[in-house]
């Protein structure tokens, strides 16, 4: 009996050992879980190493206004290997494999050197190889398919974790210094340049808190949060990269032709004050030309003949003079021993002072000047009514305040007022002329020129940009539309005649100034520099955009209708041929057509729709969603056109919309030039696609 009872006591202690036992197993594996890997029997302090680090969100895009990137986040991967975790039989059996892989995503290592890199790493025990710094996503997801890599970082020893992001710009030299950037120097001091400058704040998000462990090959990610990172928001700009592609285009062709030291230009949505377009292009030291530095918005200079629209103003508002006053203009005026020509030296004879105006005489220094001889003030406070003495407070940074010197300073002298009369002894930058301008055409409202219209997180707005007035009225109805007749009047019967369209009017003003050269100094008689401005609106009767061409030291030509006219021309020329508003529809009533018209390729239902639509016979030789057309008689024949889906396809003959949304599904990036349909790709098609890649597209 005795010996039964000891056999159930020692049942149970075994038992109780069990479950013991188990409870400790049970602790922890939850203390794994929760705190790091250790053995059963392991002490705290010795439990894996772990520490919260900051986890940097992504920072958001810089968009145009129709929502193309203009600035964009593009992340490359360190790709590293650990050598030592993978089985031994695997590693033997496949590294000759992965080693050929390697080669074939990395052309500039052969199979042979990664085989005997990864083997020697393998021998001496090294846990962090470098197979490759900085690839990009899409060479990362094919170095994880390869043999050994796609058992993952703990049999087959990939680590491709470490992540570095940098910002694109898919339009490459547009834009590039309006676009800007932000740099942190040593000492913490900030650098903020641009839109980007501008609103880093914005753009960077907040960063989260990621625990990391320690593990033999360093400190690894756990993917556990701590405070979930902020995404950076997207800036939608005001920029269109449609007119913004014109300017550009023409400006560089202009200054190439010119030899011109630098040029800038403007467009400006007359109402808004949204800045539709800006171009900023320095010559280089190889002769080509740059986006250096932002002349539009802080380069200050003399205005020339562009300003005698404010001396005009300022007198009308003060009932100095009328425009059918005559004055005789003679080609050449003294004001105290300081001899000022005209661009006519034998004059113009007795003319009024609109026609002096239209003509870009300077007689206007000698009607400005007997109008206000014994009062500058009285001139000099209708320029700040008007706005010009301050600056306009834009977003970005490096606006400087104008230059307009004040009676009694130790800058102003007898003539100063003549002088400043015509644009000399006062200084501003392109977009302040600019914004003076397009007042006028906004029916006398000055608005602050503006770059962001929407700040987006997600489907989310941040911010929204409404106009911003700086001032309801700059001056009386009635002296506004005289000098809205006087603009006009420039380009019917002035110097900018020569400028005039068929289609739309233009109203705008020429000005050609004398500059410094590169010693500060003007120069003898055959070395001097000038600057050629043409600034204005269009069309004349409610004006859409506002546009102003400044070109400096050009070596051809001097004059701002032949220099900056032509430029400002072409710009609304071709604004105003890809603007529906100002078009009237044609062809309403459907009419049969005996010969079919030319069509591009495109879409199906896009091209059934339009030819439905025009009552143009067709036929389908082959089903398909993209279809290639060819004119055939009084119909078109659409035949199949093959798209696919994992390679770059061939967009030649496609519009530019059809183009873009076939190779941006495939997330690569465009950058267009020209306009029209596709006549070239820079990557040829049935190229493996790769998500970041870039493609330049021509288009005539």
């Amino acid at each position: 009996m005795s010996e039964k009872k000891d056999l159930i006591w020692r049942a149970y202690l075994v038992y109780l050992g069990f479950f013991v036992a188990l409870i400790v197993v049970v602790v922890k594996i939850v203390l794994i879980q929760t705190e790091g890997s250790a053995t059963l029997f392991t002490a705290k302090d010795e439990k894996i190493p772990k520490r919260a680090m900051p986890r940097y969100p992504r920072m958001g895009e810089i968009l145009d206004r129709n929502y193309t990137p203009l600035v964009t986040s593009v992340s490359f991967y360190d790709i590293h290997m650990d050598p030592g975790v993978v089985d031994q039989e695997v590693f033997d059996r496949d590294i000759s494999d992965l080693a050929r892989g390697l080669s074939a995503i990395f052309p500039n290592t052969s199979a042979r050197d990664y085989e005997n890199l990864i083997r020697r790493a393998r021998v001496k025990g090294n846990h962090y190889v470098v197979i490759k710094l900085k690839a990009t996503n899409e060479q990362r997801r094919r170095v994880r398919e390869l043999p050994i890599f796609k058992l993952g970082r703990n049999k087959g020893g990939i680590i491709d974790t470490d992540e570095t992001v940098s910002r694109k710009r898919p339009q490459g030299e547009m834009l590039k210094r309006t676009l800007g950037y932000y740099q942190k120097n040593k000492g913490e001091k900030e650098l903020r340049v641009g839109i980007e400058g501008a609103y880093i704040d914005y753009l960077t998000g907040e960063p989260g808190l990621e625990i990391e462990q320690e593990i033999s090959s360093g400190w690894k990610k756990t993917g556990q949060m701590l405070r979930e990172p902020v995404e950076g928001a997207d800036l939608i700009t005001t920029i269109d990269l449609n007119i913004q592609e014109v300017a550009h285009s023409e400006l560089y062709q202009q200054l190439k032709n010119q030899g011109a030291r630098s040029g800038s230009v403007v467009v400006m949505d007359v109402k808004t004050g949204y800045v539709r377009a800006i171009v900023n292009l320095s010559m280089g030291k190889d002769g080509e030309y740059y986006e250096l530095y932002n002349h539009a918005i802080g380069t200050k200079e003399v205005p020339g003949s562009t300003f005698k629209l404010a001396s005009l103003m300022a007198a009308l508002e003060d009932e100095k003079i009328s425009l059918s006053d005559t004055v005789y203009a003679d080609g050449e005026y003294n004001f105290y021993g300081s001899i000022l020509k005209d661009s006519n030296p034998y004059g113009y004879g007795r003319i009024s002072i609109r026609r002096a105006f239209e003509l870009s005489s300077n007689v206007i220094a000698k009607v400005i000047y007997n109008a206000y001889r014994t009062e500058p003030e009285a001139f000099t406070a209708r320029l700040k009514e008007f706005g010009i003495t301050e600056p306009l407070g834009i977003e970005l940074k490096g606006e400087p305040v104008p230059t307009v010197y004040q009676p009694g300073t130790s800058h102003w002298w007898g003539g100063s007022l003549a002088w400043m009369s015509i644009g000399y002894e006062v200084q501003q930058t392109p977009l302040q002329t600019l914004a003076f301008y397009n007042a006028v055409a906004n029916e006398g409202t000055l608005v602050r020129p503006q770059f962001v219209q929407e700040i987006r997180r997600g489907s989310e707005v941040v911010k929204q940009s409404k106009p911003i007035v700086l001032r309801q009225k700059i001056c009386s109805d009635r002296t506004l539309h005289q000098l809205q007749e006087c603009l006009s009047g420039v380009v019917k019967r002035g110097t900018g005649s020569a400028l005039k369209s068929s289609l739309f009017d233009i109203a705008g003003k020429t000005g050609t100034a004398r500059i410094l050269n590169d010693d500060l100094r003007y120069g003898e008689k055959g070395e001097e520099r000038y600057q050629a401005s043409f600034v204005g609106y269009f069309p004349a009767k409610e004006p859409l955009y506002s546009c102003i061409v400044v070109v400096s030291a050009p070596s051809k030509d001097i004059y701002g209708a032949t220099v900056s006219g032509t430029v400002f021309s072409a710009i609304a020329n071709k604004v105003y041929s890809n603007t529906l508003k100002y078009h009237k529809a044609i062809n309403e009533s459907r009419q049969k057509v005996k010969e079919a018209p030319l069509s591009m390729d495109g879409n199906r239902a896009d091209i059934l729709e339009v030819l439905s639509h025009l009552g143009i016979r067709y036929s389908i030789l082959q089903q398909s969603d993209w279809f290639s057309t060819k004119a055939e008689g009084n119909k078109v024949e659409m035949n199949r056109r093959k798209v696919n889906k994992n390679a770059v396809p061939n967009v030649v003959g496609l519009s530019a919309r059809d183009a873009v949304y076939l190779i941006e599904r495939l997330g690569m990036h465009v950058y267009l030039r020209g306009s029209g349909q596709v006549v070239s790709q820079t990557i040829p098609a049935g190229t493996p696609a790769y998500k970041g890649g870039l493609i330049e597209l021509v288009l005539k």
